[in-house]
């Protein structure tokens, strides 16, 4: 409809004042709830056309349309501002042209799509995946699907932190205090066995530290000094000189942790199409840094470590390779970023990474251009606030992290407890409820987490979550086994919703708002994936459910007695159930058929 207003604006221009406008000067968008209308158009460009007053000027081009374009029931002008009020007639033709589309989607394609990667994940092989993990994981899986919607090739990339002086802490712990202790002698899932180890290494580090400290030692010196640290800075330099001992070990903590992340991944819905190891992409990096020395494009120290100077960028000196020749994060963030651009050619490289790495991502994106990498202007970082819980802020040196894979249980028993209560799955198999509580329990986490402006920071509150009512995934997955409820009974009862019946198709103001949110979907999806904000649709999905369910409570959508109605009411829940299904499969949430 903006396409079709802009068209008749300008005509009306040209009629009116004799003028021909270009489209820059016509400036459209929804009116405001508070206001009478659906789309208002902004008079003040015109006034050097009309050489009147804005009111004035809104009455004389809000008459031409009303006379001049049938799709155009009414307006109103308030200060300047013109509110058309399209007639039913249109929307119910618009919402027939909608219902009969195969895919809806193809609206959200763009002209030229790009080749972006989506990295998330990213995590380290020194603890299992924890909440903040899950919310890393969501928001990147949500926007590989909602670019892909747009026509994008996007692909989903992982890198893995495989590497560097947090994984030797848990090595060495393991080596010193483990007893030959293995996920199969214990019976504890593989990160997490590794990630014990990672929590008593910092324990005893702890522990050397306040000895030490206490013995009159300045604290800094003391960090640097401990034994366990000494130790697991020079297991580190034995890594990265090929040792078959310290190699050997790190192979079979690592597979333990891989197969550990799997189970993980596959309980989350999430999946990537290339895994990079920094243990392998660090060496590229420290290739590209010794190459740019030698252009003098980095500078040595005379202690032998390796630094850029990026002052004139507004920024500070960065280290790249230390003075015992070992690489640090940016170096081997340097080699993925070379490495992913030779692979895929990318447009774009999204880093969804939380907002404390920040200026790290300014540096890498500054380094690379400093090096002569043109395609760095794609680099862009996702950054994400931190999630919290009620109680504060999650520690994994200190063990006090929320586990993904408790969590995940955790919530799935929640809505096995709330489904239970509601008593309506009663002739289920025990299978078929499994899987629903589990798309119940998934669902309420996922949700939750993305219906939050992913810039936010935000506090996770599981009972919140899992809550039927208000702004949550059960809610809106409610909404849509409602519907799928109603056509069940359809069945029984031998009614069709036959879409194509537009000539008979009619319908009130409540069904005529709930046509208006329903075009709004494409729209929203474009703006989530131009907005990188998965938020923008998850909360669409609410709004659009809460719609249809004041609907529903207001109306009879069966016992309607009038055939046009009913059949018009049929099929705006037809569509309803579909684009709250096709909205959530976006997010990553699956839609139970029945709750």
């Amino acid at each position: 409809m903006e396409s079709i207003l802009k068209g008749k604006l300008k005509e009306a221009v040209r009629i009116l004042y004799n003028s021909n406008i270009s489209d820059d000067l016509i400036q459209i968008q929804e009116t405001r709830k508070d206001f009478r209308g659906d789309f208002t158009v902004v008079m003040f460009p015109l006034l050097r056309f009309s050489k009147n007053t804005p009111e004035k000027t809104g009455e004389t081009v809000g008459n031409y349309l009303l006379t001049s374009f049938p799709a155009i029931a009414g307006f109103n002008v308030i200060k300047g501002f013109l509110n058309l009020e399209i007639s039913n007639t249109w929307w119910i033709g618009y919402f027939l042209e909608m219902a009969l589309e195969e895919k809806l989607l193809k609206r959200c394609l763009v002209p030229k799509p790009e080749i972006i990667l989506v990295e998330y994940s990213s995590p380290n092989t020194n603890k299992p995946l924890h909440l903040g993990h899950i919310r890393n994981n969501l928001l990147g899986f949500s926007l590989y699907r909602i670019l892909s919607a747009c026509g994008h090739k996007v692909i989903k990339t992982n890198i893995v932190n495989d590497r560097g002086i947090h994984i030797c802490k848990s090595m060495l712990a393991w080596q010193k205090y483990g007893k030959g202790e293995t996920p199969d002698s214990s019976g504890i899932k593989g990160d997490h066995l590794v990630g014990k180890y990672y929590v008593l290494f910092e324990k005893e580090y702890k522990a050397q530290v306040d000895d030490l400290v206490a013995k009159g030692v300045e604290e800094t010196d003391a960090r640097n000094s401990a034994p366990l640290m000494k130790e697991a800075r020079e297991m580190l330099v034995k890594w990265e000189a090929g040792d078959k001992e310290v190699i050997d070990l790190w192979k079979m903590m690592n597979s333990w942790v891989y197969a550990g992340f799997d189970e993980t991944y596959k309980m989350l819905g999430v999946d990537f199409d290339k895994i990079y190891y920094e243990s392998e992409t660090y060496k590229i990096g420290r290739e590209i840094v010794i190459s740019a020395i030698e252009d003098k494009v980095l500078f040595r120290n005379p202690d032998s470590s390796v630094w850029v100077d990026l002052t004139a960028e507004g920024l500070d000196q960065k280290l790249l390779l230390r003075s015992d020749g070992t690489a640090v994060y940016m170096t081997q963030d340097l080699g993925t970023a070379v490495l992913r651009q030779n692979e895929y050619g990318f447009d774009r490289c999204l880093y969804v990474v939380g907002n404390e790495q920040n200026y790290h991502f300014q540096v890498l994106k500054a380094v690379l251009k400093k090096m002569g990498y043109k395609w760095s202007d794609g680099l862009y970082h996702f950054s994400y606030g931190m999630v919290e819980l009620p109680e504060g802020k999650m520690k994994s040196r200190e063990g006090t992290i929320v586990d993904a894979d408790d969590l995940i249980k955790e919530m799935k028993e929640t809505a096995r407890e709330v489904s239970l209560e509601l008593g309506k799955l009663a002739d289920y198999s025990v299978e078929e409820k499994e899987e629903i509580f589990c798309k119940i329990g998934l669902g309420a986490l996922k949700y939750f987490i993305l219906k939050v402006d992913p810039h936010k920071n935000m506090t996770f509150n599981p009972a919140e979550s899992i809550d039927f009512n208000g702004n949550t995934g059960p809610f809106i997955q409610y909404t849509y086994a409602r519907i799928k409820s109603v056509f069940r009974k359809a069945d029984q009862m031998g009614i069709k919703c036959d879409i194509s019946m537009s000539s008979e198709m009619k319908g009130g103001i409540k069904e005529i708002e709930l046509v208006k949110l329903l075009r709004r979907f494409t729209e929203t999806v474009s703006e989530a994936a131009s907005g990188y904000s998965p938020a923008l649709l998850a909360n669409y999905c609410y709004d659009l459910a809460k719609e249809y369910n004041q609907f529903y409570h207001d109306f009879s959508i069966l016992g309607e007695p009038d055939p046009a109605i009913r059949n018009f009411r049929l099929a705006l829940s037809k569509v309803t159930s579909e684009i709250l299904g096709s909205g959530m499969w976006l997010l990553g949430i699956e839609m139970p058929e029945r709750m």
